[in-house]
């Protein structure tokens, strides 16, 4: 979706200020929502990309004027509240009213580190060959999805080069629909500035995007 987090090429949002030695978490409520996104996420309730798509699909002025962790809480109870795990009311007094709906899988504290140690791998083979080659010129599609995507709005419709082909990986785009990870080729393809930006682009700055081979097509 074009949300409020596709800022890329934007103007007029201040600039950006690099925190020296920035920690992890700012404030022991962060560690907490981290936590809980995680346990939430182990039940199999939903996935990463649905994860992703409940933080990016807020208000624009709502996740444009949040922190980093209040945007990850504010979509965990969109989500729990969706998937009948907690009411609106329960949330705000912290007291349980009724029973929630079953989950699949309960994270239990042993099972975290080798969790993590493991990491959350999203590569899947894919059967057909890939559609395009390296070296190879294509062109985003100009597209503007009602749901998730990881199509960067700024470089739809422009031209690029195939720099990089990485193999088969999970699309978000009907993964965060909970609608199956139909895996696709993604490759690096990268964009003149002045493709991107126009003459106000500092001479040879490219953009390099990764992208799903559902969001190109081939240039004659």
């Amino acid at each position: 979706m074009n949300g409020g987090q596709d800022l890329g090429g934007m103007q007029g949002f201040g600039p950006i200020a690099p925190e020296p030695n920035e920690p992890r978490f700012h404030a022991p409520w962060e560690k907490r929502v981290f936590g809980l996104a995680m346990a939430m996420g182990a039940t199999g309730t939903w996935n990463l990309d649905a994860s992703r798509a409940a933080r990016e699909s807020l208000p624009p002025g709502e996740y444009l004027t949040s922190s980093y962790y209040a945007i990850w809480l504010k979509a965990l109870e969109r989500q729990v509240k969706a998937h009948g795990l907690a009411t609106a009311d329960e949330l705000a007094t912290g007291t349980v009213s009724a029973p929630a709906a079953p989950v699949k899988r309960v994270l239990e504290g042993t099972e975290v580190a080798p969790l993590f140690a493991r990491g959350f791998p999203s590569d899947r083979p894919v059967a057909a060959p890939a559609r395009f080659a390296v070296g190879e010129r294509v062109r985003a599609l100009t597209i503007n999805p009602p749901g998730h995507t990881r199509l960067p709005r700024y470089v739809r419709g422009r031209p690029g080069l195939v720099e990089a082909v990485h193999g088969g990986f999970i699309f978000p785009d009907t993964n965060a629909r909970l609608a199956g990870e139909a895996p696709q080729w993604l490759y690096t393809v990268r964009f003149s500035g002045r493709d991107l930006w126009g003459e106000a682009a500092e001479p040879g700055h490219t953009v390099s995007v990764n992208a799903f081979e559902s969001y190109l097509e081939p240039i004659p």
